[in-house]
């Protein structure tokens, strides 16, 4: 069996000491922050003495003016600051500090490649030089680290009467729980999701109209359709990459076995791939699919070393014939607004979504969906008790209109008008360049933007990408299509400890089975299987058929 990797990274983490600090009580509350203008307490009826009953930690913005204190935020950097900005030094990063300067905190932005965020943060954990702020994806990783004695319990700076209450209005009580474990402790704030849509099947539809093929419903009619494309290349190009497959959730749904059992679809559901792969039957024929496609050339043949930036180029050169890929990534400004750049290379291209194929084993419907939570961010115990204070007063402050509504929509007149209440672009290129690049990223405590309800996203989002719309629209109908089965947000209690070595078998294998001969498949599969025995995934598959009582 491997060497636990994770619990090596985090060995050191136990002996940090912990440093105290203190701040002074605000001689004035600043302007209005939007939700929770006055600042509540757990007053008792003791002569209106509210200090004695007070939260020791005030985490609402404006409830405490701190002795200038500053937090050390990870920012996650996708290479794309405009011209004359960087991703530390920039209009919105400036915005940020111009408002949390006014409680005497100072954000000092500390950037992480995106893509390379995990590798990045595991290493920064491990050596003691994580920010003050740290986001994962990965909530197995930040239970981990809580676990082992290296990252703070925040239920003492939010759970008070008087604590957070932003953050709690914003949030809610459902998506926060998401970061505690069974003792109640809180390792980590989740960002509340947008919405749960997460991934399409898109196609060149141009190519498949001069080969006079309808859109594929099911894998054989694909592999026919990518066969002829690759084969016959219809725009006469020096070689076409077929397909990849950047993420595969929903086409796992196509082939999955378990995806019509609820509680069996929680038990490996998990967000974890390698645990729908030893526990879902059904992955056996995915992975063999994919096998066939690479060996009959339609797949990318390096398609497990591409970077994100590798696999966008495909697409906008006009090389690449399907994918499965982000829920709106044809067209997402964040993206870098795909298919309008495509159709500036190839005017007559149409690279667009298409439904979800049926499930091969039961005739039915099914799609992956995110869960209610999206990143989450906690503080390791190299932060001070009031830099730890500071950082939850930060996270409070974006989930206000003046916090998180400016970084994400930005200011209106500039960047939107409110029309029926939903904040509506008004130069959707302007946008782009002077601060989509970075809302995401900056905007911590809702992955996908600040809105009230999936409909508002939904409005708001298919008039960004002007020309498109449609475009918008018809992607998160389709990628919420059937039934869906979303993420879960339960952590079983061996999962922390074992995750890392099962992902490593996991990214070997899957290359291993989709590109060994055909007559080998049998082999690699049964040896990923045993792999992952052998790491002890049966523990942890125990534990969540225990939860979800299967």
């Amino acid at each position: 069996m491997k060497k636990k990797v994770l619990a090596s990274l985090t060995a050191m983490l136990l002996a940090t000491s912990m440093l105290f600090g203190c701040g002074k009580e605000a001689a004035e509350t600043p302007a209005s922050t939007g939700k929770a203008e006055t600042v509540a307490s757990s007053e008792e009826k003791t002569g209106g003495d509210t200090q004695a009953t007070a939260s020791k930690y005030q985490t609402t913005y404006g409830s405490k003016q701190f002795d200038n204190v500053t937090i050390k935020v990870e920012l996650f950097d996708r290479s794309n600051a405009p011209d004359g900005s960087t991703i530390t030094d920039n209009k919105w990063t400036k915005y940020v500090n111009e408002q949390m300067n006014k409680v005497g905190i100072t954000v000092e932005f500390i950037p992480v490649p995106r893509w390379d965020e995990v590798t990045k943060m595991q290493a920064m954990v491990a050596s003691q030089t994580a920010p003050d702020l740290t986001l994962t994806y990965t909530y197995a990783y930040a239970e981990d680290y809580f676990n082992q004695g290296g990252t703070w319990d925040l239920s003492e700076f939010i759970d008070g009467d008087d604590q957070a209450l932003n953050m709690k209005e914003y949030i809610g009580k459902d998506v926060l729980d998401i970061g505690r474990n069974l003792n109640g402790s809180l390792y980590g704030i989740v960002a509340k999701r947008a919405t749960t849509a997460k991934s399409n099947f898109f196609i060149r539809k141009d190519w498949l109209k001069k080969l006079g093929l309808e859109v594929p419903t099911n894998p054989d009619e694909l592999y026919t359709a990518l066969d002829k494309m690759v084969h016959e290349n219809p725009d006469g190009l020096n070689g076409v990459a077929g397909a990849i497959i950047w993420n595969g959730w929903n086409l796992k749904q196509v082939f999955s076995k378990i995806a019509g059992d609820p509680v069996a679809v929680q038990v490996c559901g998990g967000g974890e791939d390698v645990i729908q792969d030893y526990y879902d039957p059904g992955m056996y024929d995915y992975y063999k699919y994919l096998n066939k496609l690479y060996n009959a050339g339609i797949l990318h043949q390096e398609y497990y070393s591409l970077a994100e930036d590798d696999f966008k180029s495909q697409i906008v050169t006009g090389n690449l014939g399907f994918c499965e890929y982000s829920v709106n990534g044809n067209v997402d400004v964040l993206r870098g607004s795909l298919l309008k750049t495509l159709k500036e290379n190839v005017p007559e291209a149409d690279f667009a979504s298409i439904p979800q194929f049926a499930n091969v084993n039961d005739g039915k419907v099914y799609t992956a969906g995110y869960g209610a939570g999206g990143l989450i961010a906690f503080c390791p115990k190299t932060a001070s008790e009031e830099v730890v204070e500071a950082c939850m007063t930060y996270l409070d402050w974006m989930c206000t209109d003046q916090g998180g509504f400016v970084l994400y929509h930005g200011f209106e007149g500039e960047h939107y008008n409110m029309i029926d209440g939903v904040p509506t672009v008004i130069d959707a290129e302007y946008n782009s360049k002077d601060k989509d690049w970075i809302r995401t990223d900056i905007f911590l405590v809702g992955n996908q933007g600040y809105f009230a309800t999936v409909d508002d996203f939904n409005k708001c989002t298919s008039k960004e990408a002007p020309g498109f719309e449609e475009y918008v629209i018809q992607n998160y109908e389709y990628s919420l299509q059937g039934t869906v089965n979303h993420d879960t947000a339960y952590t079983s209690p061996s999962t922390p400890d074992l995750i890392t070595d099962l992902n490593i078998a996991k990214d070997d294998y899957q290359v291993k089975m989709i590109t060994c001969k055909p007559a080998e498949f049998d082999d690699m599969y049964n040896e990923y299987m045993a792999e992952l025995k052998d790491v002890g995934i049966d523990t942890i598959i125990s534990e969540r058929e225990e939860y979800y009582g299967k």
